[in-house]
Formats: structure tokens, C-alpha cells, sequence
């Protein structure tokens, strides 16, 4: 919804969530005879004509409006009544991070979306080679659950950490000292073969974890820039570089397998810089961190933090509250109990995600009879399909809620593994199924489903610290990609695939039952 709020200097629209931030106390040059008037700070790459003139009066006017109170049809400014619910604004301190539409840090958000990338692209871009580095250290199916699970691990060691950090020293600090680990993860990786050991592959992957641990740091900063009600479309770009960092790049992995080989032949010696196709994936990850470090130390500009005033809540807010704060069936309040129920539903959508990460190469060599390096090229491909998905979810929410999307996007993904169900062990399979299998779940399901999770938890958290509980959320995520590797490992090698494919589908439809059943109560807390 937007509100023109007409002042005599400017007409102007603006929206609710447009008020949030600190105030900039400079007063309009257009207006001279309106002492209360103030600009809007620009945002950085904002054009200067751009920056909007407004006074508190102007807002006590549209808070009035949205409260359903008859503002009458004078065009002069109202006077001020101290019992008006101007949220986070008042005469004398207007507050305004974005325009209606925009990011108020346009290059920061560009740093955090490479970020992002990276991260992931430490455990992309190794996910053709991965498993077969695991086999030629001496490694089975269970010792590649441990290695896939190690990265996981390392992100729920330190996510909370990294959030915390980000509120108390701020953005830049974090993320350089994060990206600083991640360099270190990819220089261990690279030296895996010569030490010869899957023990310090599984070291290796657990500081790469460590250094791409800033998944709730990144995501509240895009929070902080991001106005409420298009939260869901600036989520979906972030986790678009993040699908991007794990689903596209093992494109770029087979690439590096096929020009640099995968037998000992094409290498020269036990030299620590040898180049093949398991190690080429590792340094030039080593280039991207290090131009990303540079990128963070020179470009990006970091965000000072600062407690908001409190102030008068508005009725609808109390509403919301209200129900809010009621008690649930297990003794927690709605909103704890919501909240928890949000990490419930990152683990069943990063699980299932996670079991093909770690059996997706294992499935293709044995039931389909593909090289690793085709493998990776359909999940690279899939991958790119669903950022396309991803950055098309803006026209998506305006015909879907965030729950029909997560809802859609889990039965989505079951369905996709329904179509694995009944392979024929051992033998040749027809490769349209794994085809068929990863569209669903790479390009519609895990993409569009997982995307509206982070929105609708954001939502839910409002105001309050995003940082710490995103680290949280993001925790929860690992979490999954740590315990669902292991246990596809060991269910794969003494039950089968199948039984794995009906696990996982069965987490999944019940977990899209819940959300459908509790969708109303998710519209009114997200609001």
C-alpha cells in the first residue's frame, strides 16, 4: 500500500515500513517558512533529486489514514496531537532508510550477494569431483556423508558467533575476518591428495564450513537495507547468489575436471601446487576470496548500529501481539513456538537437499551409469534454472503468500523424489528419471520452497535483532546438512536408495501439511 502525504513544498508517497532508521535533522531548503520540514537522507548511488522533503505533521496525517481516522479535506498541515502513533518518527526526528522500493546500500548489497556466492561455491564447485576424491583417499558412502556433513559443521560452529559479531563490530570486520578462514579452507583443500588421508579432507571441509559461516550475517544485512513488504523479493536475490554458489558452479566444476583430467597422470610430482580436476576447483576459489577481501576493504562502507527510540504502538501492532504472545500447546508462545517451528521447516528443506549433495554423484555412477562430469552438468544446469526461478519470485509473491510458496515448493520437491522411488539396484535405470528427478528439486522445489522460508522468518522477526536469531536460522540449516548426509550415508548403504527417496518424501509432504494447515496464523505474524 502506499499513502500520498501531500506537504506544501512536495507531494510525496511513502509507506509504512519506509520509517525506520535514524533521523537526519536537515532541514528542506525548498520549504523555508516550515521549520519542522526534513530530507531524507540519500542512499548511497541515489540520485540527489531523488531525496524526499516531509514533516512530522505529514506523518501524524498518514498514521491517521491507516487507522482509519477521518483526516478531513484541508490540504494545510494538521495539527500535532503527542497522542498520534507516529512509529519510530516525530517532528522533530524523521527517520527513512529507503524509498518505497529501493535498497538504501545498493553496493553493499552487490559485495554481500558476491559473498554469498562464494560461500556456497565452496561446496559447489567441488560437488563433482567430491566423491570421487573421497573414493581415491581410501573413502565409502559413509565416509562422503562425513565429508559433505564437516562443511555443515563448521557453519553451525560459528553462525551465532558471526551474528552476534556483526551487532557488536559491525558488518565489515566479520566478513573479512570470515573470508580470511575461507581462504585458509580452500589453500587446506587443495592439499588433500598429497597428505592422502579422507581425516584431513574432512578437516579441510570443516573450515570451509568456518569460513562460509555468515549466512545470518549477510542475510540481516539485507534485511537492514531491504524495505518489510518486498523483504521476500531481496531474499529471493540473495538466496539467488547462494543457489548460484551451489547449484550453478558445479558447471564450472566439470569444466575444471575435464580440462585438467582426474587420474595421477596429469600430475607432476607431490608439488603443493600441482593443478588437476580435484584441486583447480580449490585454488581458484583461493582468486575469489581473496578479490572478494580486497572488494570489502575498499568499497564496502559498514553500518553503524543503534538502538531505535521506543515508542507508541499502533493498534493493529497490538493486535498482532496479542495474539503473539498467547500460549500454545507445549507451554511456548505463539511467536516462540512459530519461530521454532520456521527452524523445523529450514532442516526439512536444507535435509533434502543435502541427501543429493551427498549421494547425487554416488546415484548417477551406479543406477544411471554417468560419468561424474555429466552429472554435474545437469545439476549444474538445474541450478541455473532455479536462479531463474528465484528472481522471478517478486511476480510470484504478488500472486502467492509466503506459505502457499513453501507449501508448493516442498510438494514440489516430493515429487521429484517420488520419481526416484523403484529403481532397479545395480542395474541401468532410464537417465530421464535423474533428469526429471533434478528439475523438481533444483530448479522448482528446493529454490522457490527454502527462498520463502528466510522471507517469512525475517518477516516474523520484525524488528528485533536479525543478526543473532538469522545465525540462529541459519544454524538450524546446517544442522540439517550435517545430520541428513550421515544418516542418507548409512540408510543408502544398508537399506537402499529407496528407502531413503520415502524418507525423505514423507518429511516433506508432512512438513507442507503443517504450514498449509497454520498458513493464516503465519499471514498475521509475518505482517
Amino acid at each position: 500500500r502506499k499513502y500520498l502525504m501531500t506537504e506544501t513544498t512536495a507531494n510525496i508517497t511513502a509507506a509504512p515500513d519506509l520509517l525506520s532508521g535514524d533521523a537526519d535533522n536537515h532541514k528542506s531548503n525548498d520549504a523555508p517558512n516550515n521549520q519542522s520540514a526534513r530530507i531524507l537522507p540519500s542512499s548511497p548511488g541515489q540520485d540527489e533529486n531523488k531525496r524526499v522533503a516531509f514533516d512530522g505533521t505529514a506523518a501524524s496525517s498518514y498514521h491517521r489514514m491507516e487507522n482509519g481516522q477521518n483526516n478531513g479535506t484541508n490540504s494545510g498541515p494538521s495539527p500535532r496531537n503527542d497522542n498520534d502513533d507516529i512509529d519510530n518518527c516525530s517532528t522533530y526526528s524523521m527517520i527513512s532508510v529507503l524509498t518505497a522500493d529501493e535498497i538504501s546500500d545498493p553496493r553493499g548489497f552487490c559485495i554481500v550477494c558476491l559473498i554469498i556466492l562464494i560461500g556456497d561455491m565452496s561446496r559447489g564447485i567441488v560437488f563433482p569431483t567430491l566423491w570421487p576424491l573421497t573414493k581415491k583417499l581410501g573413502g565409502t558412502e559413509v565416509a562422503q556423508g562425513y565429508v559433505v556433513s564437516a562443511f555443515s559443521f563448521g557453519r553451525i560452529l560459528v553462525s551465532p558467533l558471526f551474528g552476534s559479531w556483526s551487532v557488536t563490530h559491525g558488518y565489515k570486520k566479520t566478513l573479512t575476518f570470515s573470508m580470511s578462514i575461507l581462504t585458509l579452507g580452500t589453500l587446506l583443500y587443495a592439499q588433500a591428495q598429497n597428505v592422502g588421508r579422507v581425516d584431513f579432507l574432512i578437516f579441510a571441509q570443516t573450515v570451509l564450513g568456518v569460513g562460509s559461516g555468515t549466512l545470518g550475517v549477510t542475510r540481516a544485512f539485507v534485511a537492514e537495507v531491504t524495505p518489510t513488504r518486498n523483504r521476500t523479493t531481496y531474499m529471493a536475490w540473495l538466496t539467488a547468489m547462494q543457489y548460484a554458489g551451489f547449484t550453478g558452479t558445479p558447471l564450472l566444476g566439470a569444466v575444471l575436471l575435464k580440462i585438467f583430467g582426474d587420474d595421477d597422470e596429469n600430475r607432476n610430482g607431490a608439488s603443493l601446487f600441482s593443478l588437476d580436476g580435484y584441486n583447480s576447483p580449490a585454488y581458484f576459489m583461493t582468486i575469489m576470496c581473496i578479490i572478494t577481501i580486497t572488494l570489502l576493504n575498499t568499497m564496502f562502507i559498514d553500518r553503524v548500529r543503534e538502538k531505535a527510540a521506543k515508542t507508541k504502538k499502533s493498534s493493529k501492532r497490538m493486535e498482532i501481539e496479542a495474539i503473539a504472545n498467547e500460549r500454545s500447546w507445549f507451554g511456548l508462545t505463539v511467536y516462540d513456538a512459530t519461530i521454532l517451528g520456521l527452524l523445523v521447516l529450514n532442516v526439512a528443506t536444507k535435509g533434502s537437499i543435502a541427501s543429493f549433495e551427498t549421494l547425487g554423484i554416488t546415484i548417477a555412477e551406479i543406477q544411471f551409469n554417468m560419468y561424474s562430469s555429466s552429472a554435474g552438468f545437469i545439476v549444474g544446469t538445474c541450478g541455473v534454472c532455479g536462479v531463474a526461478a528465484l528472481l522471478s519470485m517478486g511476480h510470484l509473491s504478488k500472486f502467492m503468500t509466503d506459505a502457499q510458496m513453501i507449501a508448493g515448493g516442498m510438494l514440489v520437491s516430493s515429487l521429484g523424489i517420488m520419481s526416484l522411488f523403484d529403481m532397479k539396484e545395480g542395474q541401468d535405470n532410464p537417465s530421464w528419471r535423474f533428469i526429471f528427478a533434478m528439475f523438481l528439486i533444483y530448479s522448482i522445489g528446493y529454490p522457490i520452497g527454502h527462498t520463502a522460508v528466510i522471507g517469512l522468518f525475517s518477516k516474523v522477526v520484525g524488528r528485533r535483532p536479525q543478526g543473532t536469531l538469522l545465525g540462529w536460522f541459519a544454524s538450524a540449516g546446517s544442522l540439517s546438512r550435517m545430520f541428513f548426509p550421515i544418516m542418507s550415508g548409512y540408510v543408502a548403504h544398508h537399506l537402499g536408495t529407496s528407502v531413503l527417496f520415502i524418507i525423505l518424501a514423507i518429511v516433506l509432504v508432512l512438513s507442507a501439511i503443517v504450514v498449509s494447515v497454520k498458513a493464516d496464523l503465519l499471514e498475521i505474524l509475518s505482517r
